[in-house]
């Protein structure tokens, strides 16, 4: 499991996702695919045949707004926004953004314009 209590892990979560809004926000694409899960960076570029940053501005995606709650399950987190929400997974020494731009579906799973493969 990541390192530290419930409470530090939802922390380290929600510091991971407010540098992926405040990316987004800024247009700093590149800073954005630097807190990305490698298998969502891949996706990204292999989906859109162009560098990570690049084929995020492409996608432009909507900053999420305020944070409405964070859970964490173990190596895993979802962090929901006022619209939108991030699915995170916590990695050797860090926590990266796997999916995002994700809505819930009726009774199906989430739909994410972007995620890993």
């Amino acid at each position: 499991m990541g390192a530290g209590t419930v409470a530090e892990r939802r922390d380290d979560v929600r510091n991971t996702a407010a540098v992926f809004e405040t990316a987004l926000g800024e247009g700093a694409y590149d800073r954005m695919c630097a807190v990305l899960a490698p298998a969502t960076v891949q996706e990204l570029e292999q989906s859109s045949g162009s560098p990570c940053a690049k084929a995020l501005s492409e996608e432009s995606p909507a900053p999420g707004g305020p944070l409405r709650r964070t859970d964490v399950y173990g190596n895993q987190a979802r962090t929901v926004l006022s619209s939108d929400t991030l699915f995170l997974s916590h990695f050797t020494s860090s926590w990266k953004v796997v999916a995002a731009g994700c809505e819930p579906q009726p009774q199906q799973l989430y739909q994410c314009r972007i995620k890993g493969g």
